[in-house]
């Protein structure tokens, strides 16, 4: 089989016309994927779920993307294209000033257009979270001192805000096929699951450029609140349009790391990664063998609500919802909300208990009751009270009896 990362321009693009959506199509408008292309470079190659991610991803402290076009016309080297002086020229700004930079820091290019939420020339910074418009080749030098080196303010234009959690999917066809044939299927999956959740306004996913592993396509990046709340970026790799409810679910739902499937994440070292997902293991009882299994070979989805993570069955992270209905999927009622269904489960289960069924129903997410919460103090607590109350009255009636 041939490299499908050492290919050049011209045959990659010959190579990706089986694939590739016509110009101007956003990545979720791709065409669908020839059975052989998806045999030798997109889910079903053989390569797939081979090697071991975590610990794969180069220490990195900042996160810099650059909003420029589209996967369908950017080369493979779009950092250093002749024909793209923006990024050409900001990628030689940060490598030019690299040792003057108190983070480490990594850009990559995401999908631009003008008059979208993303336009040409915007630049998002994370872990900061925030986003500058409009940025042009001559601003380069000014902005890259301001903001990278000085961590200010760049003056011609205020850092926006962002909020929710973005996600990054590369499909970096012309660099390399795998890229190409992955990227565009798992935009259109993960727009679908957001736009049939009700998630438009809280997360955002985008096409991006070669970051880096394109052996472990599909990569994705998430910057996500965790449990705690902290953003960062955590880097998965061998996603299939499967994982993405998955990943909707537990990462940015519960703001839980699918281990299966991690990379790693800013912030840490390749030896840190994996000693990460060690620790992971250890503290999850996970053994060597089953580490490498995913969610349908262990037989769960992945996405049951953890209430220590997410603060409650239907308290998700950051406001991101995560309930799950006890009803089987074929007993619940399509015309009907998920809450609705929610309490039909409830009351189904109510009445099996009522009825002395012998088969043991288990909800998922119940909410603790007082004795499980009950502590040693609260013991304590209680006894004083009681013995204080039978003081007073002691006291009482003997005063009661002299007087």
């Amino acid at each position: 089989m041939a490299d499908p990362s050492r290919s050049s321009p011209t045959a990659a693009a010959a190579g990706d016309a089986l694939l590739a959506a016509a110009p101007g199509d956003a990545p979720d408008a791709a065409l669908p994927v020839a059975p052989e292309a998806d045999a030798e470079f997109g889910f079903q190659r053989a390569e797939l779920g081979t090697e071991g991610l975590a610990g794969t991803v180069q220490f990195h402290e900042r996160h810099v993307f650059l909003c420029y076009k589209g996967p369908e016309v950017w080369p493979p080297h779009v950092e250093a294209a002749e024909s793209d002086r923006l990024p050409r020229l900001l990628a030689a700004a940060i490598k030019t000033r690299k040792s003057d930079l108190k983070k480490r820091t990594k850009l990559t290019i995401c999908e631009g257009e003008d008059g979208t939420e993303s336009s040409n020339g915007d630049v998002l910074i994370f872990p900061d979270m925030i986003r500058y418009r409009g940025l042009t080749h001559f601003d380069v030098d000014n902005f890259v001192q301001e903001v990278l080196v000085k961590d200010t303010e760049w003056l011609p234009g205020s850092p926006e805000a962002i909020r929710g959690s973005y996600v990054f999917v590369c499909c970096h066809g012309s660099r390399d096929k795998r890229c190409g044939v992955c990227g565009p299927a798992l935009i259109k999956t993960f727009k679908e699951e957001i736009g049939g959740q009700g998630l438009v306004d809280q997360v955002s996913v985008s096409a991006c450029s070669h970051v880096g592993g394109h052996k472990y396509a599909g990569n994705v990046i998430v910057f996500s609140a965790d449990a705690k709340g902290e953003v960062t970026g955590h880097w998965y790799g061998y996603v299939t349009p499967d994982d993405v409810p998955v990943l909707l679910h537990k990462h940015i739902g519960q703001g839980e790391i699918v281990d299966h499937l991690w990379r790693g994440q800013m912030g840490l070292s390749e030896e840190q990664q994996r000693k990460a997902l060690e620790s992971r293991h250890m503290t999850n009882g996970v053994t060597e063998d089953s580490a490498h299994e995913s969610p349908e070979e262990t037989g769960t989805d992945g996405s049951t609500c953890n209430p220590a993570a997410a603060g409650g069955c239907c308290q998700g992270n950051g406001g991101f919802t995560c309930c799950q209905s006890d009803l089987p999927m074929e007993k619940q009622d399509k015309s009907v909300t998920a809450e609705q269904n929610q309490k039909s489960s409830e009351k189904g289960a109510d009445i099996e208990s009522a009825a002395g069924s012998k088969k043991g129903h288990m909800k998922i997410c119940s909410m603790p009751t007082w004795f499980e919460t009950w502590e040693r103090a609260d013991t304590y607590a209680a006894l004083g009270i009681v013995a204080a109350a039978a003081s007073v009255f002691v006291a009482f009636r003997i005063y009661r009896n002299l007087s």
